[in-house]
């Protein structure tokens, strides 16, 4: 735990299990959001190429993932870990100047 207060500039064990439980708890709605949005744009996973259906379900759940993100971080009072995570992170994939100011 030491290592990531460290890290990530956090002050107390509760922040590290709250940023912990965020990441979790995203991943798992994206992945669940993703099902019902791929049958509304009339993809499903019997009639569609898995060559096709997987990368868009990847992409999708990228998406929803980093869209919902800083929003269940700020549910847990840690929106500004996670607002400045999903800065760095999409700055990294060349999309940073998107939040230049």
């Amino acid at each position: 735990m030491e290592k990531l207060k460290k890290r990530w500039g956090l002050t107390s064990n509760i922040q590290v299990l709250a940023i912990i439980v965020v990441f979790s708890i995203n991943g798992s709605f994206a992945a669940w959001v993703a099902k019902p949005v791929m049958k509304f744009i009339g993809m499903n996973y019997a009639s569609t190429s898995a060559w096709m259906y997987w990368p868009i379900r990847i992409l999708l759940i990228f998406v929803i993932y980093q869209t919902t993100l800083p929003i269940v971080g700020w549910l847990f009072g840690q929106f500004k870990f996670f607002w400045a995570f999903e800065k760095k992170m999409l700055s990294r994939m060349g999309l940073g100047k998107l939040f230049k100011e």
